[in-house]
């Protein structure tokens, strides 16, 4: 084996790990993709009143009063249904900004979505949320 065919063996191997690397991204990690009909399960939080009218990760300006939320990886502008596990209640948000930044949970949902699946006195609960577009 001469120098070039061990640099194209060495190059196909690295290409072959990479692609396998990328492969396995978000194969287990809870973290839905971004395709309609994704879906994860989890905690979901809501942001307190003292967010409101701070500006999101993505530059927008939030309002409690809007159906959106926060999400670790979805693309901003997504759009989501969340689904209470606990009473079946489901609203549908568009994906502004980043986090939530606490074990566990998987989406912030703003105050009038969380009123709306009837868990703000709970403060947190399970959720399905699955990718709409």
């Amino acid at each position: 084996m001469d120098f070039t065919d061990k640099a194209r063996s060495n190059a196909l191997l690295m290409l072959a790990l990479v692609v396998l690397a990328v492969s396995g991204c978000g194969g287990g990690s809870g973290e839905p993709g971004s395709e309609p009909g994704s879906v994860q399960e989890g905690e979901a939080s809501y942001y307190a009143h003292k967010f409101h009218g701070r500006t999101t990760a993505n530059g927008e300006i939030y309002d409690e009063n809007k159906m959106t939320a926060a999400h670790k990886t979805l693309s901003f502008g997504t759009t989501v249904r969340v689904t209470n596990l606990v009473n079946g209640k489901k609203v549908v948000v568009r994906i502004n900004d980043r986090g939530p930044f606490v074990k566990g949970r998987i989406i912030d949902l703003s105050y009038k979505a969380a009123g709306e699946l009837d868990y703000i006195t709970r403060g947190v609960v399970k959720v399905r949320v699955e990718v709409l577009k």
